[in-house]
């Protein structure tokens, strides 16, 4: 990539969504009904796809601030010490009687994945004393309770953004609000309703992605060559790129160059929060 690091702004982004600890074993391949799997490697990690979604975009450059719960517990304290070290602003995290949000994840060899997720506190998510700015971006997923993503895109004055993963109905005064979808192609399939979206992104794995406006393709990109490790947080390092990469003003084909190239590096790392280099860095040259 060959883009000066000012030549992409930092567009201010508030991310609305699950924050959860990952207990991850990493094995040499995924156990099948009623099967153990030994020789494993655990290892515990943030994660959420709220807070993956938060961190990404702040180590891109953006000004993140997140909305969620966590628990008045070692992890909720943990949660907060860590999103604030990665640059986001946890003003609106709140601590809630409820245990912090646990994922249990198992990891191939080939990096495919099973999780059971533990919601905890991400059930307890609440906008009260939060406001949104007009010049603020907004990033959900469907982790939280529909009705929080429903009145989150109702009070937002400027761009919205919905990572509709998991998978389920969505309400029409969200398909006519949103202003960008982003989805894996099964989610898609599941969710015949985004063909009437403004806006929607379709992952493909290591084929990379495509854009779809009104349900016709406007930009497609490849994806990138990479070793890949563990894919648990890649899709989320994608949607927090995509929308920084739209929000900084870039079209969308660059944009959506810019968000596979993220991917690729969140694959290429063990944790579901890898590092990256500021969002600059991964924008195609001209």
């Amino acid at each position: 990539m060959n883009v000066k690091p000012d030549a992409v702004l930092a567009p201010s982004l508030v991310v609305v969504g699950s924050a959860n600890v990952d207990l991850t074993a990493f094995v040499d391949r995924l156990p099948t009904a009623g099967e153990t799997v030994a020789g494993g490697r655990l290892s515990r990690d943030l994660g959420g796809k709220g807070a993956n979604q938060a961190v990404a975009a702040a180590k891109l450059g953006g000004r993140v601030r997140m909305v969620g719960a966590v628990g008045a517990d070692a992890d909720g304290a943990w949660m907060r010490d860590e999103l604030g070290h990665a640059g986001v602003d946890t003003a609106d995290l709140r601590t809630v009687a409820a245990p912090t949000g646990t994922a249990l994840i198992v990891v191939g060899a080939d990096a495919e994945n099973q999780i059971a997720v533990c919601p905890g506190a991400n059930e307890l998510v609440s906008l009260e004393g939060v406001a949104v700015g007009p010049d603020e971006a907004v990033l959900l997923q469907l982790e939280i309770a529909m009705s929080v993503v429903e009145s989150v895109v109702a009070r937002a004055e400027g761009f919205v953004a919905v990572n509709a993963a998991p998978a389920q109905p969505l309400p029409d005064a969200l398909l006519q609000r949103v202003d960008l979808f982003i989805v894996n192609e099964t989610e898609r399939e599941l969710m015949p309703e985004l063909a009437d979206a403004a806006l929607v992104a379709v992952t493909y794995g290591a084929a990379g992605a495509a854009l779809f406006r009104g349900g016709e393709e406007i930009a497609r990109a490849d994806g990138v060559p990479t070793r890949a490790l563990n894919t648990v947080g890649a899709g989320d390092a994608f949607c927090a790129a995509l929308v920084l990469a739209l929000q900084s003003g870039l079209p969308p084909q660059s944009a959506l160059q810019t968000a596979c190239a993220v991917g690729a590096a969140a694959v290429a790392h063990l944790s579901s929060q890898p590092p990256f280099d500021p969002l600059a860095h991964y924008v195609p040259a001209p």
